[in-house]
């Protein structure tokens, strides 16, 4: 809930590292653990220059100074993918194949 709160007021107040860590994901993995997985090298060092004062916030918010923060690399989210009607059709392609031919016979425009 204060990850998403820090989210908004970020949104607003910085909109480069907003972006740049809008894709990070917190996990409590344990008591005093969070997990923070992270996208990209780059994004973390944005994210850098905040997470100071957010977990500083969030160790009072929750009254537990002894929380540990353990960065961990996000193979899985690393990319996020545009979705072109020409990506599209390719995925409905591969499901089924005549959809080819019939590409090749009507010279469907899918810029």
């Amino acid at each position: 809930m204060e990850w998403n709160l820090m989210l908004k007021q970020l949104q607003t107040r910085n909109s480069f590292i907003f972006n740049a860590v809008k894709a990070f994901k917190l996990i409590k993995s344990g008591e005093n653990t969070i997990k923070v997985l992270y996208p990209s090298d780059s994004a973390k060092v944005e994210f850098d220059k905040i997470a100071g004062e957010f977990f500083n916030h969030f160790r009072t918010k929750v009254h537990n100074h002894a929380i540990e923060i353990d960065y961990q690399r996000d193979f899985d989210n690393l990319k996020i993918e545009v979705m072109t009607k020409r990506k599209v059709f390719e995925k409905f392609i591969e499901k089924n194949p005549l959809l080819k031919d019939l590409d090749d016979l009507m010279k469907f425009d899918l810029t």
